[in-house]
Parts: structure tokens; C-alpha cells; sequence
């Protein structure tokens, strides 16, 4: 049994411990893994002005990127991935309001250059290494084929 002078030195002899070692990880990460991760190398002028775009439009007020954001409109963390360069700039350089799937999508009417800053910005979103996230769905069926 342990005095109580003991498990004071016990509690904060293992605090002390512990949290050095929560120190040291979140070192490697920072310093080591995220860089790995985002290939900040790969950050240009027109990625920086890209997530400016975004920001000024807010539009995590409806999308998500990343997993943060609204809930409303289509995830676009891979939305390069999916839809492509073309398709995306249209829809940024669109000057009607359209509705896809029944949700309105605003009319931002961007130039060509801004809408290429916020394409790159997508782009380089789409290759951080984010651990499988978003997850791919598993389009196979889950019903059993009967044999003819």
C-alpha cells in the first residue's frame, strides 16, 4: 500500500511521463508525418488564392472538404478525383443558378482565372494522403446471385 506522499509522486511522476510522450508524438506528426502527408511541396500561388476563393464564397456553408463543413451539398475532398477539371470549372463559371439532384447551386459566375486558383486548390486537396478517408463505397451486392 502506498503512502500518501507516495501516490502524489506515483500521479504526477506518470502525468509528467506521459505527457512527454504525448510531446514527442505530436512532434513526429507535425514535423514529420503531416508534411509527408500534404506534399507541401506541391503548394503554388494558385492553390493559396484557390482556398481564398473557397473561403470568401464560404463554401463549407454547404459542402464539406475533409470531412468539416455543411452537410447539404457534395463532399469535395476527392471531387477532382470524381468529376475532373472541366466539369468543375463550369460550374464555377456558370451564370445561371442550376439544381442538381433538386439542391440549388449558386451562380458564382467566376472568372477563368479565379475558377482555375480554386480547381488547383481541389486538386491538391485530392492528393493529401488522408488514410482511406473519404472511404470508397462498395458498390458489389450484398445479395447472393442464384445459380441457373
Amino acid at each position: 500500500m502506498l503512502s500518501k506522499n507516495q501516490a502524489r509522486a506515483f500521479f504526477l511522476g506518470g502525468t509528467v511521463v506521459f505527457f512527454l510522450i504525448f510531446l514527442g508524438l505530436s512532434w513526429h506528426t507535425l514535423a514529420r508525418e503531416v508534411p509527408k502527408q500534404t506534399h507541401e511541396e506541391n503548394l503554388t500561388e494558385a492553390v493559396v488564392r484557390g482556398k481564398k476563393i473557397f473561403d470568401e464564397n464560404n463554401c463549407m456553408g454547404c459542402h464539406t472538404i475533409l470531412g468539416e463543413g455543411a452537410y447539404y451539398a457534395p463532399e469535395l475532398t476527392k471531387a477532382y478525383e470524381r468529376k475532373g477539371e472541366a466539369y468543375i470549372k463550369t460550374v464555377l463559371t456558370v451564370k445561371e443558378p442550376w439544381q442538381p439532384r433538386g439542391r440549388k447551386m449558386v451562380a458564382y459566375a467566376m472568372s477563368d482565372e479565379d475558377a482555375s486558383d480554386v480547381v488547383a486548390f481541389l486538386k491538391w486537396i485530392g492528393e493529401i494522403d488522408l488514410n482511406g478517408f473519404p472511404p470508397k463505397p462498395d458498390l458489389q451486392s450484398k445479395v447472393p446471385v442464384p445459380a441457373k
